[in-house]
């Protein structure tokens, strides 16, 4: 079985840091375009017991395997925006656009979880309005323009202009808003209806639901008067965190085939850190020369 080409994005683990930049460069040789780090600066220790991963900053991650690489892009999956001021965000990630000479891709969300973002003193109520201010803000920033009445500038701007792509994450209406109003994507994610109050998003239980979701965005981005395409990046189900097993190759190829045609452009593929090295083996020679 053979799809059209699909831009591809693979998580990085974090549980054996000496081997960040090793497999970094394993990613990359491998034929993924791009690697992925996850956000929890403050996660709360029951999350953790529960199934939760321990991460590492973003930034810090990133720029490390960007020293170590030269084509992979370097994805935030997802930088939660409310949780930092988006100035300081802003010149972060052009920070790291200019060091990886124009590789970020930047997955943004507003975050779910409600004792991290007490932990951080940010209002989790406000985020949704958090995120939008600071999708504005950050854009305008990167314009290098002056901005207020300091005449504040974010100098270097980024290298990628007008600025890294950005991809929205989300299930909701609003993240699709936000992806077409600002983003170049929408990265929707499989998840139980049974976990919508905790994940704080619409659940997506099946390919058909994603689908009609899909459709739906198309319909927003026309209505909206968008004239370019949006991307829509997607976690296959067997792939997610509420997978049952692991996929065969086979197993794994049926689905990417049902998600190209119902309309994703991009795979986000969440990688168990356990047997992530013969994972993405299997992948690189069973899968990725299919798609």
């Amino acid at each position: 079985m053979s799809v059209g080409r699909l831009f591809t994005s693979v998580s990085i683990p974090v549980d054996e840091p000496e081997r960040l930049a090793e497999r970094a460069q394993r990613a990359e040789a491998a034929g993924f375009d791009a690697i992925y780090i996850t956000d929890h600066p403050a996660p709360s220790k029951r999350w953790l017991e529960r199934g939760g991963h321990p991460t590492l900053d973003p930034f810090v991650a990133l720029s490390f395997m960007a020293a170590a690489t030269s084509t992979v892009r370097l994805h935030t999956n997802l930088l939660v925006l409310p949780y930092r001021h988006p100035l300081a965000t802003a010149k972060a990630i052009a920070s790291l656009d200019v060091v990886s000479a124009g590789r970020v891709l930047l997955g943004v969300g507003v975050g779910y979880m409600r004792e991290e973002f007490a932990a951080l003193g940010v209002d989790f109520e406000g985020r949704a309005t958090a995120m939008d201010n600071a999708l504005v803000t950050m854009r305008n920033a990167w314009l290098g323009e002056p901005m207020g009445e300091h005449e504040t500038v974010i100098a270097p701007p980024p290298v990628q202009r007008p600025h890294p792509p950005i991809w929205v994450g989300g299930n909701s209406r609003a993240a699709m808003r936000r992806a077409i109003d600002i983003g170049q994507g929408w990265s929707p994610m499989p998840s139980p209806k049974a976990a919508s109050g905790l994940l704080g998003t619409p659940g997506i239980e099946s390919n058909d639901e994603l689908a009609e979701r899909i459709t739906e965005l198309h319909r927003l981005a026309a209505e909206r008067g968008r004239t370019e395409p949006v991307d829509v990046a997607v976690i296959p189900t067997s792939l997610s965190g509420f997978a049952r097993s692991a996929p065969s190759a086979d197993e794994l190829l049926d689905e990417v085939g049902q998600l190209a045609g119902i309309g994703a452009t991009a795979l986000v593929l969440a990688v168990p850190d356990a047997g992530w090295d013969e994972r993405i083996d299997e992948l690189a020679q069973s899968v990725l020369p299919r798609i």
